[in-house]
């Protein structure tokens, strides 16, 4: 069996780059995980002190060794001259939301109210990922954004009980449903007035897929909750003005990536319609068309995404 080479004839180099980071970031959640259930089972004896000293020592540590070998601010992309720097940066950050809750569950300094506890952390993440580039700890921060706005709807129980007003997601038990959506939309706009004003614009991409996940789920968790009502139809009509949005500005920016996710969420909404028109079918009937518009359907959608993400990468030398 002959191995590759390259044109000199020498053996081809492999790269290691990603299995390295693969592994640093795997470590890092393996050593977080560790320490969690070794407080856990020696909590009783090792002290609530010593825990949290620990904690604050390694996030302390973590940032400390950011802030010495990290490079100055820019509102550019920075690029880091060693992978290591990223994982220190992220275990630091874990670290630090740790040390927060295990405070707070002990020794509740922020009250009885948690959202305090939350918006803390919420800072110092928004404030990491800027002045170190990282995103990663922006996930992390939009992450914290989002529960601290007490956005916690959990599409896996939606799945389970398909009960939208047992969690929180129902337009009559109010601001749930409006703040996932308020939630959405701005991080859309930050992320247009990243690229806008050029000031950390790789960041668009991770505020848009935050916000366009979260808008289109509160569109169509208030479509499907109140499917048989007329007000149904305004937030159909929310989720094809987002899709439209969505495609022309994901055109502009040639990013395939979300035009496939404008014409999925856009094809739940009218596929949803389209099958309630075919309700006063019984039997074989409803049947035949339900798979009949599946099938032809599926296959439009399939071409038509395909002929727009040729046209993007014919665009691409322009």
């Amino acid at each position: 069996m002959s191995s590759q080479t390259d044109k000199s004839g020498q053996p081809a180099r492999f790269s290691l780059y990603w299995e390295l980071k693969v592994l640093l970031y795997l470590g890092i959640l393996l050593l977080n995980s560790g320490l969690g259930i070794l407080i856990y089972k020696h909590v009783n004896t090792i002290g609530h002190e010593a825990i949290i000293g620990l904690i604050f020592a390694l996030s302390a540590g973590c940032f400390y060794y950011c802030f010495m070998h990290g490079l100055p601010f820019s509102k550019l992309r920075v690029k880091t001259e060693s992978p290591l720097f990223d994982y220190v940066l992220l275990l630091g950050c874990l670290s630090f939301l740790t040390f927060v809750g295990y405070l707070q569950k002990e020794y509740a300094v922020f009250g009885n109210g948690y959202r305090l506890a939350i918006f803390i952390p919420m800072l110092v993440l928004f404030f990491m990922s800027y002045r170190f580039d990282h995103l990663g700890v922006l996930s992390m921060a939009i992450t914290n954004l989002g529960v601290w706005l007490g956005v916690t709807v959990t599409s896996i129980n939606w799945l389970i009980h398909k009960d939208y007003e047992s969690y929180g997601v129902s337009y009559e038990k109010g601001m749930p449903n409006y703040i996932y959506l308020g939630l959405g939309l701005l991080l859309i706009g930050l992320g247009y007035l990243s690229a806008r004003f050029d000031f950390k614009k790789h960041f668009r991409f991770t505020y848009q897929h935050f916000g366009v996940h979260m808008a289109f789920i509160a569109l169509l968790s208030g479509y499907f909750a109140h499917f048989d009502d007329g007000i149904a139809i305004l937030w159909s009509l929310g989720v094809f003005a987002l899709s439209a949005f969505l495609y022309f500005d994901s055109l502009k920016h040639r990013s395939f990536y979300f035009i496939i996710l404008a014409f999925l969420y856009c094809y739940v909404a009218l596929g949803a319609l389209i099958l309630k028109a075919f309700s006063n079918l019984k039997g074989d009937g409803l049947l035949f068309m339900g798979l009949f518009y599946f099938i032809v359907s599926a296959f439009l959608l399939i071409r038509i995404l395909i002929g727009i993400n040729r046209k993007i990468k014919s665009d691409d030398h322009l």
